[in-house]
């Protein structure tokens, strides 16, 4: 059991820090709103990896993964979201926004949890990574709960990091003109994550 932890930590925190939607949806969030809002999208990340956590334990994005049309229809729904992200980040490139505080319920909250929940391909990778780590005979309910917790905490400990050097990094983005650079690749990128979710 000792040995399987350890290989899925190394595992997992390889993956974590593989750039994604999630690390753009959050580093956007810090240079738009400050590092109250990247808080809040990482935050919303966090739960939506938990719930993606909790389904793939109690079985459900392995049904999702067997049935087509779901999976589809939610690969389709998610592949819009991005798009949509991406048309947002292109229309609002280079102003300034003030900082949400209008709680946990705020922008950067749901930007975080839906960029998370409408990705299918979130359960799917817990349906068919965790099983590869769970020892013979032991349960698998609890252990990929055990083994998702696993992955939740070196994500929260890569937002840690990311938030840690927000200020330094963000003064410098937010500039004007780097702003408007920022946001326009940030546009491309939503919009290529949409598509190839779409298309895959």
């Amino acid at each position: 059991m000792l040995v399987s932890l350890a290989t899925f930590t190394l595992a997992a925190t390889l993956i974590v820090l593989l750039p994604g939607p999630d690390t753009l949806v959050v580093v956007r969030s810090i240079v738009r709103g400050g590092r109250h809002s990247g808080i809040l999208t990482a935050l919303g990340n966090l739960c939506g990896l938990a719930i993606w956590v909790m389904a793939a334990a109690l079985g459900l994005a392995a049904m999702l993964k067997a049935s087509e049309i779901g999976y589809d229809v939610l690969r389709v729904v998610g592949a819009g979201y991005l798009v949509w992200l991406g048309i947002q980040a292109w229309r609002s490139r280079g102003r300034v926004e003030l900082p949400s505080h209008g709680g946990v319920l705020g922008t950067g909250f749901r930007a975080g949890i839906l960029t998370d929940l409408l990705n299918p391909k979130v359960g799917v990778f817990f349906v068919a990574f965790l099983p590869g780590f769970i020892p013979q005979g032991d349960p698998v309910g609890l252990v990929s709960l055990l083994l998702g917790g696993i992955f939740v905490v070196l994500t929260a400990l890569y937002w840690v990091a990311l938030l840690g050097v927000a200020g330094r990094v963000s003064r410098w983005m937010g500039t004007p003109a780097v702003r408007r650079r920022i946001d326009a690749a940030s546009a491309l990128v939503f919009v290529g994550f949409g598509l190839r979710l779409a298309t895959e």
